[in-house]
């Protein structure tokens, strides 16, 4: 039996924060209902405010759906000093929520306190997401000072609620491509964060350069302590370099497919993880924007696919 356990979470039912969109909010109730339903065993916090911000009520909620909570996607202006403590602040309050609903046992398996740049803030790389160049690049000046507010905030957390951290590559920010992720990682301290390795924004940011999926796990194998499984449609990521798509237009496009319809190597993935003896978490995001398509049944075919790779 697989050691591997799997959780989804509430961006994969559109319930972000995002300018623009101005359909009827999803109630955070239907979105728990719906990831236990659908035969997940956990799921993320979403945006803060989405599910209840009262340890108490918070675990009440996931309790009577026989839910763990594996962790909390965290956006922080990183290239902005001036921006730390307030980001800093509302990281550690993030991260006491997360220690308070969760059991007191192995922290190595989560929560984790995902730590993500500000993505989608900056217009550069949001209108160019998918086809990044040097020039579209940090300066050379800037990354010691980015690694160090990540580093700083992971040390933070730490110290006051014991939580690990995990910083998320992502498409549309200032840490996308794998030269990028390359260079956060050399720039930071493995015994303070790790990497949370997201496939279908890997295979975007990744696609024009020959290195796939497992490459890259296989580059990066002693910095990933967290996973999540999202796929990727190629065809649509050709079609945004094509047609110089911006980040929002893409995603609306069909950018991350269900599971086993892109070009995500999922069956290898599985193997990756089951040759490294990993026992924790993967989370299935399949990124969707507010009103777009029909989650619960995306998020049923997600799960039954991976019970066929035996997950």
């Amino acid at each position: 039996m697989s050691q591997i356990r799997i959780a989804n979470a509430p961006v994969s039912w559109g319930a972000i924060a995002f300018e623009g969109f101005n359909e009827e909010p999803i109630a955070y109730d239907v979105v728990l209902d719906e990831i236990a339903e659908t035969g997940y065993a956990g799921t993320e916090l979403g945006d803060w405010g989405f599910f209840p911000t009262d340890p108490a009520a918070l675990r009440e909620e996931l309790d009577r759906r026989s839910l763990a909570m594996l962790g909390a996607y965290v956006a922080v202006r990183l290239r902005y000093p001036e921006f730390f403590a307030d980001d800093l602040a509302q990281a550690l309050r993030i991260a006491r929520l997360l220690a308070a609903v969760a059991p007191d046992s192995d922290r190595s398996k989560g929560p984790f306190v995902v730590i993500a740049d500000d993505n989608g803030a900056d217009p550069l790389r949001t209108a160019n997401a998918g086809r990044i160049t040097l020039e579209m690049g940090l300066p050379d000046a800037e990354w010691a000072g980015f690694a160090s507010r990540a580093e700083k905030i992971a040390r933070a957390v730490r110290v006051e609620t014991g939580l690990r951290s995990v910083f998320h590559h992502h498409s549309a920010g200032w840490v996308e491509t794998p030269a990028e992720v390359d260079r956060f990682l050399a720039e930071t301290d493995p015994e303070v964060i790790g990497l949370v390795f997201d496939t279908g924004h890997y295979a975007f940011g990744a696609d024009v350069s020959g290195l796939s999926v497992i490459d890259a796990m296989n580059r990066w194998a002693d910095r990933i302590q967290y996973i999540h499984f999202k796929d990727y449609d190629p065809e649509v990521g050709h079609r945004s370099r094509q047609e110089t798509w911006g980040y929002v237009q893409s995603v609306q496009a069909g950018l991350f497919s269900e599971l086993g319809q892109g070009s995500v190597d999922f069956p290898a993935v599985v193997q990756w993880l089951h040759d490294r003896d990993y026992d924790g978490w993967a989370v299935v995001e399949q990124d969707v924007l507010p009103g777009m398509g029909t989650p619960k049944e995306s998020a049923r075919r997600n799960r039954e696919y991976l019970a066929s790779l035996g997950l």
